[in-house]
């Protein structure tokens, strides 16, 4: 039986750089954007923040609302509460100004990747599919 060690010390996971549009660059480069993978706690939270029952007791589930909290809990850089950032693209929240800064595709691309690095390895739809019909 192996000890409880490896669980109170887990490797602690970096952050990671995508690259998600070629179009924001400095110094003739890309720069990337940094992500960090989201807990099960966090997850839970913005399942039930999208999950809504009405007066007769039916339950919806917003899945773009649900994506857009993942992918902007995710993002570390740019800073998405930025005022000035916000300004620049005239959006209010982070959730707009990510919609407002990214092509669909490049915001597709994010969305993968903050859901790779959390740990989904099958589609996101199918997980809360799951998790709804549990």
């Amino acid at each position: 039986m192996s000890s409880l060690k490896a669980f109170l010390n887990p490797i602690q996971v970096e952050n990671k750089e995508v690259i998600v549009s070629n179009r924001f660059q400095e110094d003739g480069k890309p720069v990337p954007f940094v992500i960090r993978p989201i807990t099960q706690d966090e997850n839970d939270l913005l399942i039930k923040k999208q999950t809504k029952i009405d007066k007769k007791g039916r339950e919806t589930f917003d899945r773009n609302g649900y994506t857009e909290g993942l992918v902007t809990a995710a993002v570390v850089f740019p800073d998405l509460k930025n005022a000035e950032l916000q300004k620049a693209y005239n959006a209010l929240g982070e959730g707009s100004l990510l919609r407002k800064m990214l092509y669909a595709g490049e915001y597709a691309d994010l969305s993968i990747e903050v859901q790779k690095f959390s740990g989904f390895d099958i589609d996101i739809n199918d997980d809360i599919e799951e998790i709804k019909n549990a």
